[in-house]
């Protein structure tokens, strides 16, 4: 009898113990959701007619558009982007050893754009040299591809800004003068604007959905203007605008070199060193399909969730076991009584999610009910980057491979924060030393007088 008592006292502890943790994952899922549906429809809308100006002073703005194997896309990029109606603009195509026809097709570009602009006549602009090309054959060693091929963009370039996207990226006509407009007005040295990306099948739309209500636990889109909210940073590969003269302080290329996902990774960078970083939305105006179907998504989900990770096991299964408790978990608190109500408050955060987001990134609220799908699509996805770049030593994208021992040194998510802190420390020191050198030599001064 005493041990029948004991039984049921642990099982009532128990019990506690998951309605009690229950209702703290129903509370933080309600205040997560509070901020999102109460602060993302106030953010900026680059659809509004509040941007719908030209940028004073027209400061002068460079595309970079790094392209390997891009002959299917590229053309509709070029011709997107030339059709753009910001005047002090050059697009810059830098094209990273491609095989299949890629710089045959930009170099046809540029010849027969630069024979249009001619035939216009002198004094007209943009000039004949405002679509440019250039061809890399050899990669150096200890350089992605990618992020050698915009370091190469950026170093054959003076404009005031620089504007990085992809090869398979359409832009709006105004989309560009819009951003620098927003750019100029807010003082951003370094912009992103959310591309809206394209679903052409259920499969996509399931698993993009999932990524996006997954995204506004990783970084908070409403807190990457605030300086001290060092974690909430942005970086998308489709439209990071940056200044100059940020970019150079910050040692452009270089320290990133071997960075996986270069495009987070310029925004963590910036955000460390205590630059202005900004994030717009602009429904419609900048469109990407980033693949088709489940297959491609994962294919392409290979090369960068593991890297997201920094290549470690352990932060895996970490992530693992939070999309578990925070996504999966609930469904399984519907089929008990005393966690049913925070399992379908929990729900319907997760539906509110889908459609706040959904009013910006155009992915159908709908997907929310075939959330569970997406959930373990990327648990699946983040296995399998792990084990495939495990198995092969390393990462292979676009038929070159880069050792997994070095990109390990490259892709620590906290290492630009640390790099970040050490420059701060040593400016303020270098301050300190400055302001007692110029004390005593008033003293030296005054004692002289």
């Amino acid at each position: 009898m005493h041990g029948l008592s004991l039984h049921l006292q642990v099982t009532e502890f128990w019990q506690g113990v998951m309605r009690s943790a229950a209702w703290v994952l129903g509370l933080v899922w309600v205040l997560r959701t509070y901020d999102l549906v109460f602060r993302v429809p106030a953010m900026p809308n680059l659809t509004m007619m509040d941007w719908d100006e030209m940028p004073e002073g027209t400061p002068s703005l460079t595309v970079v558009v790094p392209a390997r194997d891009e002959v299917e896309k590229i053309g509709a990029t070029l011709d997107a982007l030339l059709a753009a109606d910001y005047p002090a603009l050059r697009v810059l195509v830098v094209d990273d050893r491609s095989k299949d026809g890629t710089a045959e097709l930009v170099d046809r570009y540029v010849g027969e754009y630069a024979e249009r602009q001619r035939t216009r006549g002198p004094g007209r602009w943009p000039g004949p040299e405002s679509l440019a090309a250039i061809h890399i054959t050899d990669l150096p060693d200890g350089w992605l591809g990618k992020t050698f091929a915009l370091m190469v963009g950026t170093e054959n370039s003076d404009s005031e800004y620089l504007l990085f996207t992809d090869g398979d990226v359409l832009f709006s006509p105004s989309v560009l003068r819009r951003a620098m407009v927003y750019a100029q007005e807010t003082g951003a040295d370094h912009l992103v604007v959310l591309p809206t990306v394209q679903v052409k099948s259920w499969d996509e739309g399931v698993l993009l959905g999932f990524l996006q209500a997954l995204g506004v636990w990783a970084s908070r889109p409403w807190k990457i203007e605030d300086p001290k909210a060092r974690r909430d940073v942005a970086g998308i590969g489709a439209f990071n605008l940056v200044r100059r003269t940020a970019l150079e302080e910050i040692g452009g290329w270089l320290p990133q070199r071997l960075a996986v996902l270069e495009d987070i990774t310029l925004g963590r960078r910036m955000k460390a060193a205590g630059m202005r970083q900004r994030l717009a939305f602009a429904p419609g105006l900048v469109l990407v399909h980033w693949a088709s179907g489940w297959g491609g998504l994962l294919r392409n989900m290979t090369k960068n969730l593991f890297a997201a990770f920094n290549f470690q096991p352990l932060l895996v299964l970490l992530a693992w076991l939070w999309i578990g408790v925070f996504f999966l978990l609930p469904l399984a608190g519907l089929v008990w009584l005393p966690t049913l109500l925070p399992s379908v408050v929990i729900l319907c955060c997760i539906g509110a999610t889908y459609r706040v987001l959904g009013m910006v990134s155009l992915i159908d609220a709908r997907y929310a009910w075939l959330y569970p799908l997406g959930a373990f699509g990327v648990l699946y996805a983040t296995l399998r980057s792990m084990v495939v770049v495990t198995v092969q030593r390393g990462v292979v994208w676009r038929g070159t491979h880069y050792p997994l021992r070095e990109l390990r040194k490259h892709n620590s998510p906290m290492a630009w924060e640390r790099e970040a802190r050490q420059q701060r420390d040593e400016g303020i020191r270098a301050k300190r030393v400055a302001r007692r050198a110029a004390k005593s030599e008033r003293r030296r001064r005054a004692r002289k007088g």
